[in-house]
């Protein structure tokens, strides 16, 4: 029997570990090991959304972030979100994310959640939280904020992107969210051959911080180049 899509997705998570070098003062956080919630959330979501075998567009991100897919599993979205727009409760987290926000306006317009996880799945190059130690806090970071760390991990994220393709989606063009992980992407791209054409979006989170009010254009952008 043929797993649907929401079962390779689950499977994957289920197996998402990273055991190579990292720079000093850089962590990898995977929600799966370190809260069980954490799993059966994701299996809900994607158990709700993705139990078909419908070919998808593929959305990248850079990589979670603790308060969004770092906590809930699920790409861009916080516990906040995951209950009042998909009804996926969590007891053991409560969490407020700027990406999510404007990624959950934008899924509205769309159409609503059923509608746009129909048609789209999105994740990162790098599927696991990565932080480091910054005047002796743990913060976010990006997996290409430090060179030493983006050559660790870049066969990883090539494995990792190659995974998610398997899944069923479509590699005639990708929506790869920031210009700086773009140009990443890209130099993965010229590596593996993974993608045909490369569509770059602005982050959610840069829009949200530095473009607000001219939110709705860039809701409109991202609808514009996925409905084509």
């Amino acid at each position: 029997m043929n797993k649907t899509f929401a079962e390779q997705v689950v499977e994957f998570n289920q197996n998402l570990k990273y055991d190579g070098n990292l720079p000093d003062d850089f962590q990898v956080l995977n929600p799966y090991l370190e809260n069980p919630e954490t799993m059966e959330v994701m299996q809900k979501f994607y158990q709700k959304y993705y139990n078909d075998f419908n070919k998808r567009k593929f959305i990248v991100g850079i990589n979670p972030s603790r308060h969004g897919a770092g906590i809930t599993g699920v790409p861009f979205t916080d516990t906040k979100r995951l209950e009042s727009v998909c009804g996926i409760k969590m007891k053991s987290a409560y969490t407020h994310e700027t990406s999510s926000v404007f990624v959950y306006d934008m899924i509205e317009q769309y159409g609503g959640a059923e509608e746009f996880y129909k048609d789209i799945y999105i994740n990162s190059p790098f599927p696991l939280a990565i932080v480091r130690k910054s005047k002796g806090n743990w913060i976010n970071a990006n997996y290409y904020d430090d060179k030493e760390l983006f050559n660790d991990v870049k066969d990883f994220m090539i494995d990792s992107l190659k995974k998610h393709i398997s899944l069923s989606l479509d590699t005639s063009e990708v929506f790869v969210l920031g210009k700086k992980n773009a140009d990443f992407i890209s130099k993965l791209n010229q590596e593996a051959y993974l993608f045909d054409k490369m569509i770059v979006l602005e982050h959610p989170r840069y829009i949200q911080q530095y473009k607000s009010k001219e939110k709705q254009l860039y809701i409109d952008k991202y609808i514009l180049a996925l409905k084509k």
